[in-house]
């Protein structure tokens, strides 16, 4: 699925750029830099957010609890406006 129309980048170059790299990927901007493009109109940076959570909740395994962001799934396609704060329960503990 296109994510980003201006850049035309796919889910899967997304969570390829997320995934591969040694550094841990947090956010759109740095998503971009991987795959050598910038932001345009920035309609997709909500969704690229939601690949990043994806993606690292899914190498996670590292919670001394049940994780809400490993736990929550959906659809490929489905977008939804919230984030999930993982850092946030993390450092609850």
């Amino acid at each position: 699925m296109i994510v980003c129309s201006c850049n035309v980048l796919s889910d899967r170059q997304i969570r390829n750029a997320v995934s591969d790299t040694q550094q841990t990927v947090r956010t759109a901007g740095q998503v971009y830099r991987c795959l050598g493009c910038s932001a345009q109109c920035g309609r997709c940076a909500r969704t690229i957010r939601k690949l990043i959570d994806d993606v690292n909740a899914a190498g996670c395994g590292g919670c001394p609890r049940e994780c809400p962001v490993q736990a929550h799934h959906h659809a490929p396609n489905h977008v939804h406006s919230h984030a999930h704060g993982h850092a946030a329960v993390v450092a609850a503990e």
